[in-house]
């Protein structure tokens, strides 16, 4: 597109705070902000700006921070500001359809998945859960629904074997910004391409009931549980009445004869565990009151805390989340 574009932005983490920097460098001019109000953080519970409100302030630009966009002040305001174009990433707030029709040139949004792959509110996490080999960007029109906007550009990247969903967030945070400036230079030769709503998947979102481990899957299962619920809500289980988060694991083929969940090894290499498929070892696990530490750390300084042949606490099966979009 030749001209720059009135841009609001409506963003509110990092993962936006990015894409919002990419646009500040480009050719066009973004002429309001839109983020989630000011949230209490830290020890003392003092109200701290998002990222994206930081860098909007330190750019000059007109921040707008309501707590609903269905209210018709809101509205008036955002149709005030006379925008060409309106980016969403990462919000965190519902657009109604009278607000996705106030700019010009209607409403996008960056999506950190393959539409229709995972809609929804975790599409990082879930592609790692899910052991997919590939993910990237979908850069949106928005409608109504849920993630299900025609697609105008889409980037794809590979899913590296030792991915977390912290690592591919980053990775993504580069990826979806050169993506966004791309489908807005080239906006007039794009074609909008409908989503099959026949393979969509639901990327519904995490819960510290799920990372819970349940050692009767599988070990392969176990360790994308592992990358994808890492840094949050991050797997865990119980061993003594004690909650332990489980940071690092390697799947063993050996197969062993023993109920899932028991204790098969213990040494400096890690604590071997019984899974329903193939064994596990447990290479960074943190105890309460401590920061994450290699097993043999754990083990110097607590050398009975965990025994061969010892049960660990299967919690009874949790209902896995469906991937299918839902209706």
């Amino acid at each position: 597109m030749a001209n720059s574009l009135n841009i609001i932005f409506a963003g509110t983490p990092e993962f936006a705070a990015k894409h919002l920097s990419a646009l500040y460098k480009s050719d066009h001019n973004v002429v309001a902000v839109y983020t989630q109000p000011d949230r209490p953080a830290g020890r003392g519970k003092k109200l701290m700006p998002s990222a994206v409100k930081v860098m909007a302030v330190e750019h000059q630009t007109p921040v707008y921070q309501p707590a609903s966009l269905k209210d018709p002040e809101a509205q008036e305001v955002l149709a005030a500001l006379n925008a060409d174009i309106m980016i969403v990433v990462a919000y965190g707030l519902i657009l109604p359809k009278v607000v996705l029709d106030i700019p010009k040139l209607g409403c996008l949004n960056v999506h950190g998945s393959l539409l229709p792959n995972w809609r929804g509110a975790a599409p990082i996490q879930r592609a790692i859960w899910a052991g997919d080999k590939f993910t990237g960007v979908s850069i949106m029109q928005m409608d109504e629904g849920l993630d299900t906007g025609d697609v105008l550009l889409e980037k794809s990247m590979v899913i590296t074997g030792a991915a977390t969903s912290a690592c591919l967030y980053e990775d993504l945070a580069e990826l979806g910004p050169a993506a966004l400036v791309e489908t807005l230079e080239n906006l007039e030769n794009l074609t909008p391409t409908p989503q099959s709503d026949n393979e969509a998947t639901y990327a519904k979102k995490l819960s510290k009931e799920e990372a819970f481990i349940d050692w009767t899957l599988s070990a392969q299962q176990l360790a994308r549980n592992v990358r994808a619920f890492n840094p949050w809500p991050v797997v865990w289980f119980t061993h003594n009445e004690a909650s332990i988060k489980v940071w690092e694991v390697e799947i063993l083929e050996s197969l062993q004869e023993s109920t899932p969940g028991t204790i098969v090894n213990v040494d400096k290499n890690g604590i071997e565990v019984a899974t329903g498929e193939h064994n596990v070892l447990l290479k960074t696990i943190q105890i309460p009151g401590k920061k994450a530490q290699a097993v043999k750390d754990v083990i110097n300084g607590k050398p009975d805390m965990f025994c061969v042949g010892e049960q660990l606490f299967n919690q009874p099966s949790i209902r896995q989340p469906s991937t299918r979009q839902q209706s």
